[in-house]
């Protein structure tokens, strides 16, 4: 499989809707479960991409551009952006759908470094 196939296939999306357990007390997401989501969609991204250990070395960026309110469905997507030698970096995109019409628009955008590591902890190839 190509590089850029291995990427197509390790594109990740994942829907959630916005409870009020997961609210802030204005009533939009609360920005670490947001980060929270973020970082595991970015983490399945990664694993499927290199089929290895995966840990999180830094999130390089969160730009929070609309807020998201309760009782609306979002869609995470990552997608492989960068690939090092031991690393790659996830971009992260959270969308904001209505949930009663076809209203969508991206709310958060977010990049995530992660390490391939080996059972004893150490770095190993991505690919």
């Amino acid at each position: 499989m190509t590089t850029d196939e291995r990427k197509q296939a390790a594109e990740t999306r994942i829907f959630k809707t916005v409870f009020p357990n997961n609210t802030n007390h204005y009533d939009t997401l609360f920005g670490g479960s947001a980060m929270a989501m973020m970082d595991e969609v970015a983490f399945i991204t990664a694993t499927r991409f290199t089929r290895k250990r995966m840990v999180t070395v830094s999130s390089d960026r969160i730009d929070f551009k609309r807020p998201i309110p309760a009782g609306t469905i979002i869609e995470l997507v990552g997608t492989v952006s960068h690939i090092g030698n031991t690393s790659l970096k996830v971009l992260v995109e959270i969308f904001i759908e209505e949930m009663y019409s076809f209203v969508r628009e991206k709310a958060i955008t977010g990049t995530f470094t992660f390490v391939a590591i080996d059972e004893h902890k150490h770095p190993v190839s991505v690919v």
